[in-house]
């Protein structure tokens, strides 16, 4: 089954890739690799999951706010390479949580991210990956998150 397969299959659709927000390039590539820039929880343009997860946001909408940035992360992905069906594997995911004093979740939190890649890529979409506490994200995002592929 194709990932548009899978994805179709679990009711999702990739959005347009996000353009970026500052002096940098959605994705850069060197050999086999591709490095995706750090994507939020955007969509049509806007910040759809803002605050800290512990506290303005439960940890089931910090969950849902890395699924958002994986969706993000795969269009860009497909809109460099043009098929999803194309990449070998999906190496390292770093996410970054802005999290409430206190919370140590963050690991749960990125697992949305985590769970969304295998589910669409099946086991080219397990990867090694980072889950960071931090204060504050670009925009007042909740969340952002890093992707390196090899294609």
């Amino acid at each position: 089954m194709s990932a548009r397969d899978r994805l179709t299959a679990l009711g999702l659709t990739l959005p347009a890739p996000p353009q970026p927000a500052g002096a940098y390039t959605r994705a850069t590539r060197a050999g086999e690799l591709i490095f995706v820039a750090g994507q939020l929880p955007l969509r049509d343009g806007g910040i759809v999951y803002a605050g800290k997860v512990g506290g303005d946001l439960s940890v089931e909408d910090g969950y849902a706010a890395c699924q958002l940035c994986a969706l993000n992360a795969l269009s860009v992905l497909e809109a460099e390479i043009g098929s999803l069906d194309e990449v070998k594997q999906i190496l390292r995911m770093s996410g970054f949580v802005c999290s409430a004093p206190g919370f140590t979740d963050q690991a749960k939190v990125v697992n949305g991210a985590s769970e969304l890649m295998k589910e669409v890529l099946g086991d080219r979409g397990i990867h090694a990956r980072l889950a960071i506490g931090v204060s504050e994200l670009p925009l007042g995002a909740a969340v952002e998150l890093e992707v390196i592929a090899q294609v």
